[in-house]
Order: structure tokens, then sequence, then C-alpha cells
């Protein structure tokens, strides 16, 4: 089996179009079910299509920890047409990879999280246009002060693409934070912090601290100012709306698990 931290970074690094379309160019199961439902069952909510429970790629019961979520999979099941396509299914893609992936190598998933922190896209700023400058203070400001004061330091900001190290006290206190976190719940903020390229807007959203969609209105400041500057452009338009998907499912996630 290949690293799943690997195929987590090569996931990342493909826009979610391309994600797609390698997912739907696969041979897709027919969909063989009329009902999908949640179930309470001994630790949580399973899935059961006419009757009989969903399971994991690696074979376990696919098992949900609370009703809203069980009953949101379900609704990923239920909303399949004449194929089960994965592409489609955030929720359960998360929830299988938690389940069989970041159950046993929850230390390397959360240091990857905490490897954003330490080059976070928050702290990078530009130096011109002063509009793009202002914009970025106004949003991510109150993020990364937030978040020096929660961990107990200060965060670096760098003007330019150069590398500056974070305070290695600073990551240790970030590593710690999420410590605790349950596999489903870090699965979730491993996706929120790929998708934002921020590990502090996805601690800011695990914690309550921005709603979901500031949190997504943060992370794209840039994109945001060229599109006023140049325009939008429709093949952009859908890979943003995929992503967004994808991250309202961490989202749901880290906000009912």
């Amino acid at each position: 089996m290949r690293d799943f931290l690997e195929v987590l970074q090569e996931d990342a690094a493909k826009d979610p179009e391309q994600r797609a379309r390698e997912l739907s160019r696969r041979e897709l199961p027919k969909r063989f079910y009329k009902d999908a439902a949640h179930v309470a069952v001994d630790g949580g909510y399973a899935i059961h299509l006419d009757g009989r429970p969903v399971k994991t790629p690696g074979k376990t019961l696919l098992l949900l920890p609370n009703q809203v979520l069980g009953s949101a999979v379900a609704a990923e099941w239920q909303a399949q047409e004449k194929e089960i396509n994965p592409a489609n299914m955030p929720l359960t893609r998360i929830a299988n990879s938690a389940q069989d992936a970041v159950s046993v190598r929850f230390d390397e998933v959360a240091d990857d999280i905490t490897k954003f922190a330490g080059n976070d896209a928050l702290c990078y700023r530009a130096d011109d246009p002063e509009s793009l400058v202002e914009t970025q203070r106004r949003l991510w400001d109150p993020v990364v002060d937030w978040a020096g004061d929660l961990l107990g330091g200060r965060f670096v900001l760098i003007e330019g693409l150069i590398h500056a190290p974070q305070s290695e006290q600073l990551l240790a206190a970030y590593r710690a934070r999420i410590a605790d976190e349950t596999p489903l719940r870090l699965a979730a903020l491993h996706t929120a912090t790929s998708l934002t390229g921020s590990a502090l807007l996805a601690l800011a959203l695990k914690e309550g601290r921005l709603e979901a969609d500031a949190v997504w209105a943060a992370a794209h400041v840039e994109e945001d100012f060229n599109i006023e500057r140049w325009g939008e452009d429709a093949e952009a338009t859908q890979i943003r709306a995929y992503k967004r998907t994808e991250f309202a499912a961490a989202a749901l996630v880290l906000r009912e698990g």
C-alpha cells in the first residue's frame, strides 16, 4: 500500500476538477440499491443500502459518530444516480480515510498539518498593490494574531516568497492543540488545511473562531482580487465550486463531529 500521506499530498497538489475527472474515468460501480439510510448501532450510525451496511474500502463498518453526520453521508449515497461516483461523495471519502488510514497513521497526519502552519499562506503577504495588501491585513491579521495568542507565541509575517521559519515552540503548541482530535475530525482538518493552504484558517474553523464562509473568503483573497481585476474564468469557477463542496464537507465534520 502506498504511503497515505504521499497520496494526500499528491491529491492536494491536483486541482479538484482533475481529481474528479480521474475518479470519473475509473469504471464506476452501478447503483444497485433503492434506498440509503443511517441506522443507529453500537458506537454511532451506520449507513444501510436496502438494509445492508456499507463498509469502507478497508472492509470495516463505515461508522459516523452522530445522527447529523450519519444523515449527511446517507444523503450522499441516496443522491447517486445510475453510478456510484466517489468524486461526488466528499463526506464518505473523509470518513473512509479516517477509518482506514488516519486511525492508524494519526501522528503522521497531525505532523503533516503542523508543517502547513510552519509555512502558512496567511504569513506570506503581498507588498503591492495597496488594495490587496490592505485586504490581506483586514482578513488575515485577526486570524494570525488570534492563533498566536491561542498558542502562546507570534507568527512571523513575510513579504514575498522567501521562506522564514516559524518558532519551534509555536509549532509544537499547534501540534499539541490537535493531538486529541478523533481520526474523523483530523481527516477533516487535513482536508480544510489542504484546500485553504492554511493550517491557521483550518484551526480557526475547528475552534469555532470563524464560520466556514469567512474561512473560505479569507482563503481566496488573492484569487478574488485577480477576478476583480481581470475577470472570471469559467474553468477556474468550476474548479472553485468543486473545492467549495469538498470544503463544506470538512467544515460539517469539524462543526458536528
